[in-house]
């Protein structure tokens, strides 16, 4: 098997170009599909990684996320995408992580280090031009497509429109709710009024629906972004804000959407990854792997139209709080000598 990772990692390094040198080291690293900052961001760090000579990256596109965070804690896979929450479910052992019990996750998610985090995408509502929707207040008594049939992206959405308009799910609107590659479809052929979705400006969902017809997207409104409820709420683990230049996010949408802002600011809320190791990975391998990463961020930026919108710059984003995950003490090293600030409470 190492013979085998051995020759796919020199034949990798050869196809792209790299140096004579062949990378030190395998690694194997889980993340989802192509199309968003969850992918983007693995798969960048294995490019540059296998160019330096630092590591061959062996990617595995097709990975459930709650099961590579395990695997990572049990050290059965070197790199991962990890949404914020999973490290903390897994802390507490509630959620996908129940079967493991309180115990034995929280022994897990200790071992679980951050080399740096990014979002994987930005709730907004949206709709078409034709619905005549003017806010949020419009969302009563209306279909809303809140994302799939369980999991955190559901809670969120509930949680925001709650926040926001005081309805809840079946009780002032009706929740529609679909695996993640049939959103665009319900959305796009009229089986729902509105949607409130984690987006990124744009990704490939957002390309789809605007090609069906002019749509606008509405930011949370100023005074419930900045309501005690949704501050709390937006420290929970794997959540933070986001702001930005409504003419920004207005752009980067496209010439078939408009952005609907009371104040030329777009406000959302930030569902957070990052790229996650096992704490016990080489301190010089973690420094070298993020120093490439952070070095690279205008090649990473350069890659997607939605790279530079989704904080891969920004190394506090979505951390601290009650989740135990931490930076490695590598990954601190290389973003501290590149000028960032890390914060203490992210620091083991």
């Amino acid at each position: 098997m190492k013979a085998l990772r051995l020759l796919a990692g020199m034949t990798a390094a050869i196809a792209m170009g790299a140096s004579a040198a062949v990378a030190q080291v395998n690694l194997s690293a889980e993340t989802v599909s192509p199309g968003g900052s969850a992918y983007l961001g693995p798969a960048h760090l294995a490019e540059i990684a296998a160019q330096r000579g630092i590591a061959n990256i062996q990617l595995n596109d097709s990975a459930v996320l709650t099961n590579s965070v395990q695997n990572v804690a049990e050290g059965k896979t070197d790199i991962a995408t990890m949404p914020m929450i999973l490290p903390f479910l897994l802390s507490r052992g509630v959620g996908p992580y129940t079967s493991l019990g309180p115990e034995k996750g929280k022994e897990l998610a200790a071992n679980l280090r951050m080399l740096n985090p990014y979002s994987l995408g930005v709730f907004f509502m949206m709709a078409y031009d034709t619905k005549g929707f003017k806010g949020w207040d419009d969302l009563k008594g209306k279909k809303v497509m809140n994302g799939p049939p369980r999991g955190a992206a559901l809670n969120n959405a509930r949680s925001i429109i709650q926040i926001v308009t005081g309805l809840k799910d079946g009780d002032g609107y009706t929740g529609v709710q679909t695996d993640w590659g049939q959103v665009s479809a319900v959305i796009t052929d009229g089986t729902v009024d509105v949607a409130v979705l984690p987006e990124l400006f744009p990704n490939q969902r957002v390309i789809e629906i605007g090609a069906a017809g002019r749509a606008t997207a509405f930011p949370i409104p100023k005074a419930a972004f900045e309501s005690e409820g949704m501050k709390n709420y937006m420290k929970a683990p794997g959540n933070a804000p986001f702001i930005a230049k409504a003419a920004d996010i207005d752009a980067a949408l496209g010439d078939s959407w408009s952005v609907s802002s009371e104040d030329g600011i777009f406000r959302g809320m930030s569902t957070v990854g990052s790229i996650g190791v096992h704490k016990d990975m080489d301190e010089e391998l973690a420094y070298q792997l993020t120093k490439a990463f952070v070095e690279t961020l205008p090649q990473l930026m350069a890659k997607a139209p939605f790279a530079a919108n989704v904080g891969f710059d920004d190394p506090a984003s979505g951390v601290c709080g009650p989740s135990p995950y931490k930076y490695h003490p590598g990954a601190i090293r290389a973003w501290e000598e590149a000028g960032y600030s890390i914060p203490d409470c992210a620091k083991p």
